[in-house]
C-alpha cells in the first residue's frame, strides 16, 4: 500500500474561489478547503468576514503529498496567481479580508516563505506586502463556497 507524505499549507490571496480553482490543478494537491483564518472571531460567517470586522482573511487550506509537490512549488503557484504587491486588495476585491498572507504551520515553512518573499521582492523590484504569520484556527467556509468555480 502506498503511503502518502501528507502536509498542510494555508494561504490567503484574494477571493478564495479563484485560489482554490488554481491549487486544485496542482499535481500532488490531495484536497483543498476554503475558509477563514487570521482573525479574532470564532466560527465566522462569510458576511462577518466580508464586513472587515473579524480580522479574518479568505483563505485556502491545502493538504498535499510532499513526495509529489514541494512546499516551494506551492509558494511558486501562490505568487503566480495573485498580486503580492497590493495591500488588502486583489483586482476589484478590496479589504483586509482579501490580503495576501502565508500562514505557516511550522518553522520550516516560515523559513521557506521568508526566503521566497525575499526572492520575489528582488525579482519584482518592489515591495511584497504578503504577511508571513503563524497559522491560527482555520474555519471552513460555508458549503456553497467550496469548489465554487468548479460548480458554476
Amino acid at each position: 500500500m502506498l503511503k502518502l507524505n501528507k502536509q498542510r499549507a494555508v494561504f490567503a490571496g484574494g477571493c478564495f474561489w479563484h485560489i482554490q480553482e488554481e491549487f486544485d490543478k496542482v499535481k500532488g494537491v490531495l484536497e483543498t478547503t476554503v475558509g477563514y483564518t487570521g482573525g479574532h472571531v470564532k466560527n465566522p460567517s462569510y458576511e462577518q468576514v466580508s464586513s472587515g470586522e473579524t480580522g479574518h482573511a479568505e483563505a485556502i487550506e491545502i493538504i498535499f503529498d510532499s513526495d509529489v509537490v514541494s512546499y516551494e512549488d506551492l509558494l511558486k503557484v501562490f505568487f503566480e496567481i495573485h498580486n503580492p504587491t497590493t495591500m488588502n486588495r486583489q483586482g476589484l476585491d478590496i479589504g483586509s479580508n482579501y490580503r495576501s498572507a502565508i500562514f505557516y504551520v511550522n518553522e520550516e515553512q516560515k523559513e521557506k516563505a521568508e526566503e521566497y518573499v525575499k526572492m520575489i521582492q528582488e525579482k519584482l523590484g518592489k515591495e511584497v506586502v504578503t504577511q508571513i504569520v503563524a497559522a491560527k484556527e482555520f474555519y471552513k467556509a460555508e458549503e456553497y463556497h467550496q469548489k465554487y468555480n468548479e460548480r458554476h
